[in-house]
C-alpha cells in the first residue's frame, strides 16, 4: 500500500521511501523515513496536494510523491 491511497484520518507506518536521486533525498530530510507513523489530516478539493501529520508537524506532498512511499496499516 502506498501513503496516496490513505484517507483522511487513518495513520499508517512507513515501510520504504521509493523514488531516486534528489526527490528520495529530500523526502527523507522531511522525515518520511522507515517506521515513522504517518496521519493523513487534509485532502484537497481536487485531491491533491495532501497534508499529513508526523514527528509533531504538518506537510503538504503532492500525490505524485505520496505514491513513491510504502506503508503498512498501523496495527492497534
Amino acid at each position: 500500500m502506498t501513503l496516496d491511497e490513505l484517507q483522511v484520518g487513518e495513520a499508517a507506518i512507513i515501510t520504504e521511501v521509493g523514488g531516486e536521486g534528489a526527490l528520495r533525498c529530500r523526502l527523507l530530510d522531511m522525515g518520511l523515513i522507515p517506521k515513522t507513523r504517518v496521519e493523513v489530516r487534509k485532502i484537497a478539493p481536487m485531491g491533491d496536494p495532501m497534508e499529513i501529520r508526523l514527528r509533531g508537524y504538518e506537510l503538504t506532498l503532492r500525490k505524485e510523491d505520496a505514491r513513491k512511499i510504502e506503508i503498512e496499516e498501523e496495527k492497534a
